[in-house]
């Protein structure tokens, strides 16, 4: 095996994509399959000497936003994005964030908080810690969310869902603004040098790219805490949810999203997925 696996990775992507494919000419000289390294700099907004360091194996701890534009850069999928994460984290031994001050988001769901969301049902409702670990949810929450793919995986995360996963422009119709609201929560609920915050920061960079970059370094919102939600749903249509996000202090940065029907369409949709007799949840005017 070769010891400079990040470098070879990156040379043979940029020689599998043609100029074409990121909007350059293809003139009848170019010697060099597919991009020159001039041109992936350009891109990706780096010198040629730092890319030549990368491609031969002489620089071996490039930043996450280096390796996230990289990969928007040369056109890398989600599956070749988490390939370039793992072959970086291999080359420089990073192990990720160990011991710090800061204590692991919480995972553990306290008895009366349970209960809570216990007696929600069949109400759409989902506990998440504080970056945005889904932890609890109730049976409404997933038959809302399931066929979406967001509980896909052992521990789903609806940041990470937002932004790596190509279902989620689909099921949320106004992207823009739920990405934009996720990193407002992200960065609401933990300092941004929390090591877990920064381990996450960092594999989204690379995963998401510039979408999530972009708005992780841009002037931070203030996130909202109720309003109204467009989902597209493959089973019943278009749902207009009503959610109010109820802060529990006393534990660690989880908040309870609770989901209510925002019209009549959506109350009898959410009736026909967990099969109740029409007008079992009173909509919501808004």
């Amino acid at each position: 095996m070769s010891d400079n696996e990040l470098g070879a990775f990156l040379r043979t992507r940029r020689e599998a994509v043609t100029p074409t494919e990121v909007g350059l000419p293809s003139g009848p000289r170019r010697r060099t399959p597919g991009l020159r390294r001039s041109e992936v700099a350009t891109l990706a907004g780096i010198s040629v000497e730092y890319l030549t360091r990368l491609e031969q194996g002489r620089d071996r701890n490039p930043s996450a936003q280096v390796l996230g534009a990289l990969a928007d850069a040369l056109r890398m999928t989600i599956e070749e994005r988490i390939h370039l994460r793992r072959l970086e984290k291999a080359s420089n031994g990073a192990e990720g964030p160990c011991c710090s001050a800061a204590p692991p988001p919480a995972r553990e769901v306290r008895p009366t908080v349970r209960a809570i969301v216990d007696r929600l049902e069949p109400t759409p409702a989902v506990l998440l810690n504080r970056l945005s670990d889904v932890i609890a949810y109730t049976t409404g929450y997933e038959r809302v969310a399931r066929p979406l793919g967001l509980l896909d995986g052992d521990r789903p995360n609806l940041l990470r869902f937002v932004f790596t996963d190509e279902r989620a422009r689909t099921a949320f119709p106004e992207w823009e603004r739920v990405a934009d609201e996720q990193i407002a929560h992200l960065r609401s609920e933990s300092p941004m040098i929390d090591p877990h915050v920064v381990q996450l920061v960092d594999e989204l960079t690379v995963l998401a790219g510039a979408p999530f970059a972009d708005r992780v370094q841009a002037v931070p919102g203030v996130p909202r805490r109720s309003g109204v939600q467009r989902l597209a749903h493959p089973q019943v249509g278009v749902l207009r949810l009503a959610y109010e996000s109820l802060a529990t202090p006393d534990v660690d940065g989880q908040r309870l999203l609770v989901h209510l029907p925002a019209d009549d369409a959506t109350s009898a949709a959410l009736d026909r997925l967990n099969g109740r007799q029409p007008g079992g949840l009173r909509a919501v005017s808004g």
